[in-house]
This record gives structure tokens, C-alpha cells and sequence, in this order.
């Protein structure tokens, strides 16, 4: 394949993904500035590795991208970002007796909600992003963030958990001990 037959296959598959790209890494790196540096070098990796791409899901491989660049900037940019250690108190399944009502109260407004998302940890704020905002299966984000299903369940329901205690302090101050 040549260059110009490479750059329109690239713009066709992944170009229409940018916005969901920027969204990733605006979420990840918390705030816009960062998020722009973040997206734009994984769209720089995206067409220099693109001769890697077999056609499979682009909006998958493109945001693994997004994902990997911004583990690498953290790295370099943000060397005490606190990042979780996976323990079993971290792996620990959520109440399966708590319904839907308690895991998503009615009574969040969707600032309290975006807040409350961006004091997760990383790796927990990351599934939810693409689970609950980019519509990613299990199995994709699996995929996607190269760990074990199991772990993608798990991230995910400690990510809820700490989501709804965090709404419950912040609508209901006077209930916490």
C-alpha cells in the first residue's frame, strides 16, 4: 500500500474516532491541556503504526492507543500520579444485594457525577469511561486494556462502589460517621 492510499484507509477507519480518542484522554489526564498532548501523540502513533492495523474493531485499537500513550506521559510527566495497587480489597466484588437504585441514585446531577468520577483512580476511572461513556463490551476493554475479563469485571465494580459512596457523602454529609 502506498503513503496516500495508507493516509485514506487511516482517515476512513480512525479519523472518525478522534473525538472518542480525546474524550479517553481527557478523562485519564484530567484536564484539557494534557489531554490534547495525549491524544494528539496517540493519533501520531496511530498513522506511524497503522501498517499494524488488521482491519479488526479501529475504535478499539485506536483507543488502546490512547490508553498506552497516556500510561507513557504519566510516566514521564506525572511520576507520583497515584496509581492503584491491585489487592484483593481492590478486586473485591460489589454487594450483590445493593440494587440499581443505590448504584446510581436519582438524586446525582451529572456535575456531581462528572466530579465524582474524576477522583477515581486511574485505572478505575479508565473502565468506566469505556464502559459507561464509550459503550465498550467486557470483553473489549479486556482486550483493549490487556488484562483478564475477570479484572475488567472486578476494576469496574469497586469503580461503582467508590462512586456511590463518594455521591452518597456528597448529597448526604450528615449521614457519614
Amino acid at each position: 500500500m502506498d503513503e496516500r492510499e495508507r493516509l485514506e484507509l487511516y482517515e476512513q477507519k480512525v479519523v472518525p474516532h478522534l473525538d472518542a480518542a480525546y474524550n479517553l484522554a481527557r478523562w485519564l489526564a484530567g484536564n484539557d491541556h494534557d489531554a490534547q498532548d495525549v491524544a494528539q501523540e496517540a493519533s501520531l502513533r496511530a498513522f506511524r503504526f497503522f501498517g499494524g492495523f488488521r482491519g479488526e474493531n479501529a475504535r478499539a485499537w485506536f483507543l488502546s492507543i490512547v490508553r498506552n500513550t497516556f500510561y507513557t506521559w504519566l510516566r514521564k510527566n506525572r511520576p507520583g500520579e497515584n496509581i492503584v495497587e491491585i489487592d484483593h480489597e481492590t478486586l473485591g466484588i460489589e454487594d450483590g444485594s445493593m440494587g440499581a437504585e443505590s448504584a446510581h441514585p436519582p438524586f446525582a446531577d451529572a456535575e456531581a457525577v462528572r466530579g465524582a468520577i474524576a477522583e477515581l483512580p486511574v485505572e478505575f476511572r479508565e473502565i468506566v469511561v469505556l464502559r459507561e461513556m464509550e459503550g465498550f463490551s467486557y470483553k473489549e476493554i479486556a482486550e483493549l486494556s490487556e488484562v483478564p475479563i475477570g479484572t475488567v469485571m472486578s476494576r469496574l465494580a469497586r469503580a461503582r462502589k467508590l462512586l456511590q459512596k463518594s455521591l452518597t457523602r456528597a448529597f448526604n454529609p450528615g449521614d457519614q460517621p
